[in-house]
């Protein structure tokens, strides 16, 4: 031990020792990273070719949406060889992408070109410069620990050199700015096209405004068209819906479901092979840990369970007309242009306190927070970000095993824990294996539940739809992953290394506090020194995520979990339909993954360029690996358009920033922020702020809103009142899915269903008709249902009917029911379907608002309780109107059709009469 006089007698810290600890931790770093690199590619050599085999034998698992797929949207063409899944994804390019998998897909394939083309650009860059240079001047100067890596990163450069450095992140913030205005251009344009597409045009909530916060003396059909009278509209609303509580329904529901499940998984086990059971099933109802309560018959227990939720859910809806109203609306417009124009314009504003929007998807509506008051929200994310900074901070508690592991090498050298060094000494192979995989692995391990922990909160917190849900979840998932994975990690580092620096002072130089502090400008190449050389556990990081990649296109897991529920427990039939279906693809999670690996990247590119190299490497490999996964696995939940682009070019943008302002750090630290070097690295930053204002104000109106020409609004398709208020599609469409979803019906296998009268004991008897769970019309005939004396249905599914039916795919998937019908509405026109009302008005409107000051004129709505008037030879205004008022141009001559209830104008002769299926001719491109 290292003592002085000073502090004789007392127990001291040798600091020198622990400095020559480090130095021997850092020379078995290049063995660690080496062993690592190999390990991660020989196991992902492996996946791919255990995927490339299991493929052919395993379609429904690997290629679903070849069988699943809505229309004429099947992907393309792939063969069962063993490389047949390279050549759809190396030819298939984006028009016909954008035609097969949506909006969505296409934007994150497209992000990923980005990502990969950046990080290619700038690892070419940053490898073929600054490796060079580093390399050479650690050598030449010989720093007294380096190693192979160290020597080719920026640790020990220092001087003039250190201008190659600024200029890199010149250059790199230059690819950024081209690269992400030419992407955002792109999706631009695909977004538009997107707005034109026949999927958007026939689709009802396009047409529809969402009203939220609606004030109780409003809370009615006619409070909602008062509403929107009073905002001067010049385009009239064809109908109106109020929301109607609907209490505990959907927990009956999902709870009548649930006992279906449970009732079916009896059965599959208690019928399995074709045979009864020795023992009929129990169940216990009470008691604890098995222990206590009372036991009751489990097959006779759910039906009756059943038999009495489906009861009350049938009582629940005959009273639902009954039941007080919510606190939003919905309002339908007779075309998709007027939709945006005015959803534009109530931007900001609130009429009698009301929140307008464009309605999103019903599919996309998370209902249990869309009747959620103001106060009820505040409430709740209050709570929320309370729990979730707790989690976020107790989740700091395992960086600290993983900055550890990270430095087991140091650890090691100690020779406190005598089994390491001995482990070390004798199987250097295996010690290097361990110390490269264990700290990755650890901290990819507790980072695997957090997004959906994240994604929990987000929803109790109050988002009203699954898209803004995944919005909140990139932007929340990734400033935790910044902030603990790259921040806070480093940070435990730079302390510990800070710590050692004054402790050498004390023992050595018997410094005081007064002098540490004065000198603490000395800790500076320390720290510098620190977040360097982490770059080495980056490097045995980015091959974990190249090796995750090809694991998730193998799909290990779901298939050894399949295997086990077959064999073991057997499958019900709802659980093999289940199992069929493409699954979900998890945007929100893999575009945090793929950001957080661009900061990491971004983040080393000036420091350490070989962590920039292998974030391109797995960027290239994602890029090839998720076209195929959405070209022929996953699907879109809810297909939004795109959305979440601008939320992660944010974030990349955001990374670009903390890149430059660690080089920032990096270059002032050496020279006490007070050279010429420190102020060159400043105006990459400022490059970065002043363009992200700039996206904002020339793409983010466009992008989220379709901002349609005259002659866009005058060629739309024009629905009219009294379709859509006779066929109540507003109500149907935008009502509360737990007033019109299926129950669920006990399906069981066919060849099962001969045992249900022994196990019904005869309480059962044929049923000609077919459940009421299964939609008539889609299901192929099966075997006879079968009906307890109890009235519950039991549905026959034959070995050969398992797998989910396509076309009952396409319809619950698709938006066949509703949207597709919404077009029968703009045929009431007949060939007269086009109607404008005059550029006059809409100019108006747009330069005035929804709350044009002065008496009602071009812009007034009050006559607006029907679409009558638009339909009138004078146009908007009624025959009757005073002369003094501008009447608006009218596109084409006025004329009357006597065979009509209406009086359409007869629609210029360069306009053609659309057909039920005729849309835009700017639709998708094959």
């Amino acid at each position: 031990m290292t003592s002085s006089p000073a502090l004789a007698g007392r127990i001291e810290i040798d600091t020198n020792g622990i400095k020559d600890v480090f130095a021997a931790g850092r020379k078995l770093q290049p063995a660690s990273v080496g062993t690592q690199v190999l390990l991660m590619t020989a196991i992902s050599v492996v996946t791919v070719l255990a995927f490339n085999m299991l493929r052919p034998k395993n379609k429904i698992i690997y290629e679903p949406k070849v069988k699943y797929h809505l229309g004429n949207k099947a992907p393309p063409r792939i063969s069962s060889s063993f490389f047949g899944w390279l050549p759809p994804v190396l030819f298939t390019k984006e028009p016909e992408l954008l035609d097969k998998v949506g909006l969505d897909a296409v934007a994150f394939l497209r992000f990923l070109r980005l990502m990969r083309w950046l990080f290619t650009l700038t690892a070419l860059l940053a490898c073929g410069v600054l490796i060079p240079v580093n390399y050479l001047y650690t050598i030449s100067h010989r720093p007294k620990y380096f190693d192979i890596l160290s020597a080719m990163t920026i640790k020990d450069v220092k001087g003039v050199r250190l201008y190659t450095h600024v200029a890199i992140t010149y250059i790199i913030t230059i690819f950024v700015v081209v690269l992400v205005y030419f992407h955002w251009c792109a999706m631009l344009r695909l977004r538009k096209e997107w707005f034109a597409s026949p999927e958007y045009i026939q689709s009802f909530y396009g047409r529809t405004l969402s009203i939220r916060h609606v004030p109780r003396k409003y809370q009615s059909d006619e409070g909602l068209r008062a509403i929107m009278d009073g905002t001067h509209m010049p385009y009239p609303a064809t109908s109106v819906h109020i929301g109607r509580k609907v209490g505990k329904l959907p927990d009956l529901i999902e709870y009548h479901n649930n006992t279906v499940k449970e009732l079916e998984e009896i059965l599959v086990k208690y019928l399995k092979g074709g045979k009864i059971g020795k023992h009929r099933p129990t169940i216990r109802i009470g008691g604890c840990c098995g222990l206590g309560g009372m036991k009751k018959d489990a097959i006779d227990f759910y039906t009756a369970k059943l038999r009495r939720t489906e009861a009350a859910v049938l009582e629940y809806r005959a009273q639902i007309d009954t039941r007080r109203p919510e606190n939003y609306g919905f309002a339908s417009l007779a075309a998709i242009p007027y939709a945006h124009i005015a959803a534009q314009k109530f931007v900001g504003k609130h009429p009698k306190g009301t929140r307008i929007e464009l309605a999103p998807n019903p599919r996309d509506i998370i209902w249990t927070n869309i009747s959620k008051s103001s106060s009820s929200l505040f409430g709740k994310k209050i709570i929320g970000f309370f729990w979730l900074g707790l989690i976020c901070f107790l989740s700091l508690i395992p960086l600290f095993p993983v900055a550890t592991l990270a430095n087991l090498d140091a650890i090691t050298a100690t020779g406190y824990i005598p089994f390491l060094q001995q482990w070390a000494d004798d199987s250097k192979i295996t010690y290097s294996i361990v110390d490269g995989v264990l700290p990755p692995a650890v901290s990819a391990l507790f980072t695997f539940f957090l997004p959906r922990i994240m994604r929990w909160l987000s929803k109790y917190m109050g988002a009203q739809t699954h898209t803004r849900l995944d919005r909140a979840v990139v932007a929340r998932y990734f400033a935790f992953l910044v902030i603990s994975q790259l921040i806070v990690f480093t940070l435990i580092g730079v302390v510990f290394n800070s710590v050692l620096e004054i402790v050498t002072a004390i023992q050595h130089h018997k410094a005081n506090a007064t002098t540490i502090l004065k000198n603490l400008n000395k800790l500076t190449g320390s720290i510098t020194r620190t977040y360097v050389s982490q770059s080495s556990f980056w490097l045995k990081w980015f091959p974990m995520r190249g090796f995750l990649v090809f694991f998730d296109l193998a799909q290990v897991f779901n298939l050894i979990w399949i295997s086990i529920k077959t064999r073991i427990f057997g499958r019900t039939p709802r659980d093999i339909r289940e199992w069929t279906k493409p699954p979900t693809f998890e945007y929100a999670i893999y575009y945090s993954n793929l950001l957080f690996m661009a900061a990491v990247g971004l983040l080393f590119a000036p420091l350490a360029p070989l962590v920039v190299l292998a974030a391109a490497i797995v960027f290239w490999l994602s890029s090839w690996v998720y076209k195929y996964q959405l070209m022929f696995v996953f699907v879109t939940k809810v297909e939004s358009g795109g959305r979440l682009w601008n939320v992660v070019i944010n974030r990349l943008l955001v990374s670009v920033m903390l890149m430059q302002a660690l080089m920032i750090l990096t270059i002032g630290l050496q020279y006490k922020f007070k050279s010429l070097q420190w102020l060159s690295t400043v105006p990459p930053l400022l490059i970065i702020i002043i363009f992200k204002i700039f996206l904002k104000r020339k793409f983010d109106n466009d992008f989220r809103y379709y901002t349609p020409s005259e002659e866009d609004v005058s060629r739309a398709i024009v629905h009219s009142e009294r379709a859509d208020a006779r066929a109540h599609k507003l109500e149907q469409r935008f009502g509360h899915p737990a007033l019109h979803a299926d129950l669920f019906t006990p399906m069981v296998h066919a060849k099962m269903m001969p045992l249900l009268k022994e196990v019904y004991q005869g309480r059962i008897h044929e049923d000609l008709q077919r459940s009421g769970g299964m939609r008539s019309g889609i299901e192929k005939p099966m075997a006879q249902d079968l009906k307890t004396s109890e009235g519950i249905k039991f549905a026959a599914v034959e070995q050969n009917e398992l797998e989910y039916d396509p076309v009952l795919y396409q319809r619950d998937r698709g938006e066949l029911d509703w949207d597709t019908a919404s077009m029968a509405s703009s045929s009431e026109l007949k060939n007269n379907s086009r109607l404008s009302y005059g550029p006059g008005i809409r100019e108006s409107y747009i330069s005035s608002g929804p709350y044009s000051p002065g008496p009602p004129t071009a812009a007034t709505y009050a006559t607006m309780d029907s679409s009558q008037h638009l339909m009138q030879p004078s146009g908007y205004f009624d025959t009757q109107t005073p002369t003094n008022l501008v009447q608006p141009t009218l596109p084409y001559p006025p004329t009357h059709n006597s065979s009509s209830s209406f009086n359409p104008y007869t629609p210029d002769s360069s306009y053609p009469p659309p057909t039920h299926h005729q849309h835009h001719q700017s639709g998708f491109s094959a």
